[in-house]
């Protein structure tokens, strides 16, 4: 049965990564994105990672996704642009050669490290057991020793929407008297 839905979910995340990156679109594209999303966290369910699997639906689904769609519509990215205009000369060049350079460091890193591909790893927790759950463990750690951390980026997140808001009004409202001036 987890071979199942292992493939089910595989073949779901996939399609859903597919859209993300082949999509005109881009509300499809979000929306592919929230495919993928779900897909993830079933197959977090599947590996019994029930935390994590409520984040990936609440946070980066529920959440990421949604700011994803506010940019999108405030905005007005909607618009089809001219791929074949390269707005700073070499930028595709210099992106190969940076993602070969990031997947060369990351064959490097596997190569040389003590983790490998198959290698055994480290241990880092504590045992899960009955009264010491896994999800016990997470909150412990993140509203002691990281609460600051976890309220900051709570603080960054409500200031990004904030000023995305702002900055598609001041925009609207400069489209708006330039056409007024227009029209005169």
């Amino acid at each position: 049965m987890e071979t199942a839905v292992f493939i089910v979910c595989a073949a779901i995340v996939l399609a859903g990564a597919l859209g993300v990156v082949l999509a005109r679109n881009p509300v499809h594209a979000a929306l592919s994105l929230v495919g993928t999303l779900f897909g993830m966290a079933v197959l977090f369910l599947n590996l019994e990672a029930h935390f994590l699997a409520a984040v990936q639906i609440i946070v980066y689904a529920g959440a990421i996704v949604v700011l994803f769609l506010f940019v999108i519509m405030l905005l007005g990215v909607d618009r089809l642009e001219d791929l074949s205009v390269e707005p700073i000369t070499g930028q595709r060049t210099l992106a190969a050669l940076v993602g070969l350079g990031t997947f060369g460091l990351a064959v490097a890193f596997l190569a040389t490290s003590d983790i490998g591909l198959v290698g055994h790893t480290k241990v880092l927790t504590l045992d899960i057991t009955d009264q010491y759950s896994n999800l016990h463990q997470i909150a412990d750690v993140l509203f002691t020793d990281y609460v600051y951390a976890f309220e900051a980026t709570a603080a960054l997140l409500t200031i990004s929407v904030v000023g995305a808001v702002v900055m598609s009004r001041r925009m609207a409202r400069s489209d708006e008297a330039q056409e007024s001036a227009g029209d005169d």
